[in-house]
């Protein structure tokens, strides 16, 4: 399905936290579509579709402005997502963290894409003790390893990442080295059985904005210094 047009307005509203350049790491924007209740699933490995079209479009326009797109090792098993960008013919990279091998790239969608030329092949992030062919090897299992993972992405040349889930991810990255966070927030309550987002502690934001469409509001802001 063919993206609508980007609304004008959303251009100069997403400007001041897109991507600039950072010393020795990459830029890393978190953003994902959620309900009022702070849900993103409305179950466990449910796909749950919130954004309406015109955040979907703007999901790709701000794909075409990062090298990276990340997601973890459930949001490729639940979805099977393309990974690629339909904006202005950008191409981004996707980069899956898998850090017990489980996702088979060559059964998935994103293969399919990649083979007809649509798409970028991802950088799959395991764990170094994984016996596997054409991924990228990591100490992964055990403990908090985002350090790792971004330092070894700017070394492969991404300088800039955009994470968008799934909720693990997430949640590990709330409060931690994101330099923006731009949240879609969709008009529904996906109630207590839904999949929340939430970080483990208390986390503030500065230079807040909001933007509102037809249907969605979308939230952007960053990380208060002191909560990192």
């Amino acid at each position: 399905m063919s993206l609508i047009p980007l609304p004008e307005s959303l251009v100069p509203f997403l400007e001041p936290y897109l991507p600039k350049p950072i010393n020795r790491r990459p830029f890393i924007t978190l953003t994902y579509a959620q309900s009022i209740d702070s849900r993103i699933a409305a179950e466990p490995g449910v796909q749950t579709k919130l954004s309406h079209l015109e955040t979907k479009t703007m999901t790709h326009y701000l794909r075409s402005k990062h090298d990276a797109i990340l997601v973890g090792v459930g949001t490729v098993l639940a979805d099977d997502p393309k990974l690629n960008c339909r904006y202005g013919g950008g191409k981004i990279r996707p980069i899956v963290v898998d850090p017990s091998g489980r996702w088979d790239y060559n059964t998935s969608t994103l293969k399919k894409i990649c083979d007809a030329g649509e798409g970028l092949p991802p950088y799959i992030l395991v764990d170094e003790s994984v016996e596997k062919e054409g991924v990228v090897k990591l100490p992964l299992l055990g403990g908090d390893n985002w350090e790792i993972i971004f330092d070894k992405l700017y070394e492969l040349g991404i300088k800039s990442v955009m994470v968008e889930g799934g909720a693990r991810v997430i949640n590990s990255l709330l409060g931690k080295t994101v330099d923006s966070i731009i949240i879609t927030v969709a008009p529904v309550f996906l109630g207590e059985q839904g999949v929340q987002v939430s970080p483990s502690t208390s986390v503030c934001l500065t230079d807040a904005s909001w933007w509102t469409g037809v249907q969605d509001s979308v939230l952007c802001a960053r990380l208060q210094t002191d909560s990192i």
